[in-house]
């Protein structure tokens, strides 16, 4: 079983990478947020890996991370009720906000933080909760809280969604909406927000 590789980067794309090892190339999914922070291309990376092996003969695919740390979590990920290896994946991008924050929301019960903090829906937030109080509890995270427990109203969290779908980046759309005053992000709705973060973009 291939635990980490390490070889140079011959090309990465959002969610999927190349690594040369020895003259074999290696295709590795990985996360956008891994992406963003991966070396250039042909330089030497180190990624933990974990194998998954496609139902029905598919063959086997190659998931990546940056540090153990992210491997572990992707692993507990892995076994919440109808989570497969990609939709792990998925879950882990959203996760790499700020770990810490969602061990906290996790261990409190918090499917409000998960929710407006993560974007997860409601219901896989209650599922998150159930499936991963326990584990969650034995696992060490390097890094702090960022956001100490506060919650972003609703309509803030699916702006995000909306203007990133739109193609901004999610930094960006955080920025936005960043500069509107507390009173608006509290009662505008989410259109609302959508336009007067628009204007700040454009």
């Amino acid at each position: 079983m291939i635990g980490s590789l390490r070889g140079v980067l011959l090309n990465k794309s959002p969610g999927q990478v190349l690594l040369d090892i020895q003259g074999i190339g290696y295709e590795v999914s990985v996360t956008l947020s891994a992406y963003d922070r991966l070396p250039s291309i042909g330089q030497e990376a180190q990624l933990f890996v974990v194998e998954s092996m496609a139902m029905y003969g598919g063959g086997i695919t190659l998931y990546g991370f940056l540090s153990l740390e992210e491997k572990e979590i992707y692993l507990l990920l892995r076994e919440i009720p109808g989570t497969g290896s990609k939709k792990a994946l998925e879950y882990l991008d959203k996760i790499s906000k700020s770990a810490p924050d969602f061990r906290r929301a996790i261990l409190e019960a918090d499917t409000r933080a998960l929710v407006s903090l993560f974007g997860f829906t409601k219901k896989t937030a209650d599922k998150m909760v159930v499936a991963l109080k326990d584990r969650m509890a034995a696992l060490r995270l390097a890094g702090r809280e960022k956001w100490s427990g506060a919650t972003q109203p609703t309509g803030v969290s699916e702006a995000i969604a909306a203007l990133v779908s739109l193609g901004y980046r999610e930094a960006q759309a955080r920025e936005a909406l960043d500069r509107m005053s507390g009173q608006l992000k509290t009662e505008a709705k989410t259109a609302d927000l959508i336009k007067e973060a628009l204007k700040q973009l454009s």
